[in-house]
């Protein structure tokens, strides 16, 4: 993946981690700096499949779970269930505020308990399941915000921002060559041994103190003014059990990356942003002020101390 997208190494471990740790990412970046390509070159590093859903604000949440359609050739059950792009084993859903939320929310069953329900029948996700979404954080016209509910089912919220000169400059020669055909095509990895590390990871140990630290990271977000005054003016509401169970998740992979069978509060701080920056809902102040999510959570590992 880091062949096919220069500059953005940081970005590529974060969407790996996701799907170590079995859940859903939400990349967020300007237009042109990759995102779709990131997870293209996921999926062609994967044996899978991928679906993508270009969204719209005329799309309807059955042109992506699937609809059920009259056949009268079959005569034992003449209704049959066409799968929509949901079915697949990454799903990428480009632009994800450019549709309504009625069609946004068509996401959150699969999401969250991998199956999906339509006339009365569920429907089961592959093993390997894993949402994608991307949004354009500045275009605004045209765009619904994302429901807080669906926000929190994101495992991650990663921003990708622009690469360096040299990284410029190696994309610039790298889509050259793309373009006579000189691409390199490596042996796709098959899904055996993303199931096997992740049974791996399962066994990554976590601490008593690591729990702990956990634990105050996102009491501190439910009950900032208790800790600092400031913190308590900026939010408002704080991050659900959810995102405990996320930092758990993401702080277990981060220590399987780096070689090591238990977590330390570095792992917890390194995932801190990208768990944490899409649960808080920030205050009018704090939006007044033009402070950020991540210039809050900067402030709480500040003072929230690991022991």
């Amino acid at each position: 993946m880091n062949a096919a997208i220069l500059g953005q190494e940081e970005v590529v471990e974060k969407i790996v981690m996701v799907m170590l740790a079995d859940g859903n990412l939400l990349l967020e970046g300007l237009p042109g700096l990759a995102k779709t390509r990131a997870i293209n070159s996921l999926a062609q590093a994967l044996a899978c499949d991928l679906s993508r859903i270009q969204f719209t604000p005329d799309l309807l949440p059955s042109d992506i779970t699937g609809t059920t359609v009259y056949q009268p050739e079959q005569k034992d059950n003449p209704f049959v269930f066409e799968r929509g792009p949901i079915f697949a084993n990454l799903v990428l859903a480009d632009e994800i505020n450019r549709a309504p939320a009625k069609v946004q929310s068509a996401l959150l069953e699969a999401m969250e308990e991998r199956q999906v329900s339509v006339s009365g029948e569920t429907y089961k996700m592959a093993d390997l399941f894993m949402v994608m979404a991307t949004q354009n954080p500045v275009e605004q016209e045209g765009t619904y915000p994302l429901p807080e509910a669906q926000l929190d089912r994101f495992l991650m919220k990663v921003v990708m921002k622009y690469p360096d000169r040299e990284a410029e400059k190696a994309v610039l020669r790298l889509v050259r060559e793309e373009s006579k055909g000189n691409t390199q095509i490596e042996t796709p990895i098959a899904q055996e041994a993303v199931f096997t590390a992740r049974n791996e990871i399962k066994d990554i140990r976590v601490s008593e103190a690591a729990e702990q630290y956990i634990i105050d990271l996102i009491s501190a977000t439910r009950y900032p003014g208790e800790l600092d005054a400031e913190l308590g003016r900026f939010i408002n509401f704080g991050a659900s059990p959810r995102g405990s169970i996320a930092l758990d998740k993401a702080s277990r992979v981060k220590a399987w990356l780096d070689g090591r069978d238990h977590v330390l509060p570095d792992d917890i701080r390194y995932v801190a942003h990208d768990v944490l920056r899409h649960r808080l809902i920030l205050s009018y102040e704090a939006n007044a002020e033009g402070v950020e999510a991540d210039q809050v959570i900067d402030k709480l590992l500040e003072i929230v101390i690991s022991i």
